[in-house]
C-alpha cells in the first residue's frame, strides 16, 4: 500500500476543525454558564484604561473591533471588561460611577454626576 501525505492531511484537516470548534464551543458555553450563576454586581468604580483589539474578518477586507475598560474599585482591584461598541465611547479614562456586571459579564456603567 503507496503512504500518501496529502491523504493523510486532507482526512486530519477537517477532524482537527471540528475538534478546534468543539473547544472554543464548549469554553463559551462554560463562561456563559459562570456568568449566569455569578451574582449582579453594582460597584463603584473608576475606569482607569481602555483599548480596542482589532481583528481581521477571514475572506474580506474588513476587520471587527472589539472594545475593552480596565475598572478599578475602591479595594484597589481591577476588572478589564469587553464593551459593547455603543458605550466604548461614552466611557472616558477618569470616568467615575457605578459598575453594573455579572462574573465577566459587562451590565453598563452609570457616570458620576459632577456639577
Amino acid at each position: 500500500m503507496f503512504f500518501d501525505p496529502f491523504s493523510l492531511m486532507f482526512s486530519i484537516f477537517p477532524l482537527i476543525v471540528i475538534v478546534l470548534f468543539v473547544v472554543v464551543l464548549v469554553r463559551n458555553l462554560r463562561e456563559w454558564s459562570r456568568n449566569n450563576a455569578a451574582p449582579r454586581l453594582s460597584v463603584p468604580a473608576t475606569v482607569v484604561t481602555k483599548r480596542r483589539a482589532t481583528h481581521p474578518i477571514a475572506g474580506t477586507h474588513t476587520v471587527s473591533t472589539t472594545y475593552y475598560a480596565t475598572f478599578q474599585f475602591g479595594s484597589g482591584d481591577r476588572l478589564e471588561l469587553r464593551l459593547p461598541w455603543h458605550d466604548a465611547g461614552m466611557i472616558a479614562e477618569g470616568d467615575h460611577g457605578t459598575l453594573h456586571f455579572q462574573g465577566t459579564r459587562y451590565l453598563g456603567f452609570d457616570r458620576d454626576q459632577t456639577t
